[in-house]
């Protein structure tokens, strides 16, 4: 499998005198646009070299103050300045963090040699507005390929802020172990399904593990039939590549709050005997996405040593039509003995989300938050950047959504109408695992829901939309394997931690 490697970040409080590539600000006043983060007498040598003020040089070159907007400014002795939109002034970290990610895309993109060093001067200093921009830097240079060659040539970035206090340095540590999480989870997306499957992703888990210092525990095939996993064996079924089930515990002195994540671990989905046509087929080694999320999320939250127990529960499988597969239809016996009719194949993930929430429900947590590529119902409501979110309560909703504000990622609340539930009617199981065309994703979730006890606050996160990204890439988002979700779930264990 391949991996990447993010370059070295550091804090300081000027800009040096040899900065590399410097980026800085263009943003929109009430008087007209502004550089921001530019020093004083490097603009007016620089003006006075050029015979133009740097704002003006940036538009007549094709930039503005639109956010993302990035311009390659040449300067005398070969210097080179990228000048980036922030959009107002007021910025959010959001806005920094897709500002400072389409100025280093840009730089990116130069021989490596003329990118080896970054420097990021935008006048931060909320704590907030560090980490967007330190996030937006790190994830801009992300590659995925199988040779050092395909490697980015930035090396180092220096972020300018002017805050001296322990905050910014916390900011930058937290943006740095989110950022190494994320793009954990996009390698793991990218790695085609040859490679990793089932076996060598519960593999990968246990490298985490160890690395981290994580309690892992796995179940074999032998093992999910021993302890009756029937959704993971009904999917898993039709595979020569046998289906998994992973638990990470972090659970450190003193945490007083238990999170449980639960992933679809799905390595590729060819939709089983309810086969997807080929156009649908090709991306679907990114089926895994929320298995991929959860278990990079642990490996951050032990690595900033956060106060919070967090348990982790990767469901894998390789969905395959054989012999063995399972069948619509099919009457499955699901961890703790609840019967399911299988409906279709193609929803799978939701029977081997029901073993893992079932099974995750008997250590009783505070919180249980499932991710998932679920549905494409979830695609056509929501399009392809904002994920699903959907909740028993609407308490649990908004911790999930005020999470995600703080993280800078997009996602819309949907109900669970009480209307889902009776089209999981079924005369020869419990219930059945889907209902009619209408309202799919709600469906899926009213399904999962069942597996919770009500007693136990729980959300369902759908990312079928943005957790893979097949169009071009653009600030901070590649091409490929997003991470959507894990900055959320950080942001989430962050609040939550004692």
């Amino acid at each position: 499998m391949f991996s990447f490697s993010l370059p070295a970040i550091a804090l300081s409080t000027s800009v040096g005198k040899d900065p590399g590539i410097l980026v800085v600000g263009l943003a929109q006043t009430s008087d007209g646009d502004i550089l921001v983060g530019l020093p004083d007498d490097r603009a007016k040598a620089s003006a006075k070299a050029l015979g133009v003020d740097l704002a003006t040089l940036a538009a007549q070159l094709g930039g503005s103050a639109k956010n993302g907007k990035a311009v390659l400014v040449p300067l005398p002795a070969g210097q080179k300045l990228v000048v980036v939109g922030l959009g107002p002034i007021d910025v959010t970290a959001e806005q920094v963090r897709r500002a400072v990610g389409a100025a280093v895309r840009l730089i990116d993109a130069l021989p490596a040699k003329a990118a080896q060093q970054v420097t990021v001067s935008l006048e931060t200093a909320e704590p907030g507005i560090i980490k967007g921009a330190a996030e937006g830097a790190l994830l801009a240079t992300y590659r995925y390929g199988p040779t050092k060659a395909e490697q980015p040539g930035i090396a180092s970035i220096t972020l300018v802020s002017a805050n001296k206090k322990p905050e910014a340095k916390q900011a930058l540590d937290l943006a740095a172990a989110t950022a190494a999480a994320v793009v954990q989870a996009r390698d793991w997306v990218n790695t085609p399904a040859n490679y990793l499957y089932p076996e060598t992703f519960a593999e990968a888990a246990r490298t985490l593990a160890r690395t981290h210092k994580l309690g892992i525990e796995v179940w074999d095939e032998k093992a999910l039939e021993r302890d009756g996993f029937g959704g993971l064996l009904a999917v898993g079924g039709g595979s020569s590549r046998k289906p998994r089930l992973v638990k990470l515990s972090y659970a450190p002195r003193g945490a007083r709050f238990h999170l449980a994540l639960v992933g679809k671990g799905i390595t590729f989905d060819s939709g089983g005997l309810d086969l997807k046509p080929a156009d649908g087929m090709y991306t679907m080694k990114c089926d895994m996405a929320g298995a991929a999320s959860v278990l990079a999320t642990v490996a951050a939250i032990a690595q900033l040593g956060l106060r919070i127990r967090v348990t982790v529960w990767a469901a894998m499988a390789e969905n395959m039509p054989s012999g063995h597969a399972g069948r619509p239809s099919d009457v499955l016996t699901m961890f703790g003995g609840t019967t399911v009719e299988n409906g279709n194949t193609d929803a799978e993930g939701r029977l081997v989300l029901a073993d893992a929430l079932a099974k995750c429900a008997t250590e009783t947590p505070d919180l249980v938050i499932d991710v998932a590529t679920l549905t494409g119902a979830c695609m056509v409501a929501l399009g392809l950047n904002v994920a699903g979110l959907m909740a028993r309560d609407d308490e649990t909703a908004d911790m999930v959504l005020d999470a995600a504000e703080a993280a800078g990622e997009s996602f819309w609340q949907l109900p669970i109408p009480e209307d889902a539930s009776p089209k999981l009617d079924s005369e020869v199981a419990d219930f059945k695992s889907t209902g009619d065309r209408y309202g799919g994703a709600l469906t899926a979730a009213a399904f999962l829901s069942r597996f919770v006890p009500e007693e136990i606050p729980w959300a369902h996160l759908d990312i079928a939309g943005p957790a893979f990204n097949s169009a071009s890439a653009h600030d901070y988002t590649p091409t490929g394997g997003t991470g959507m979700s894990v900055r959320t779930l950080i942001a989430l264990a962050h609040s939550r931690a004692n």
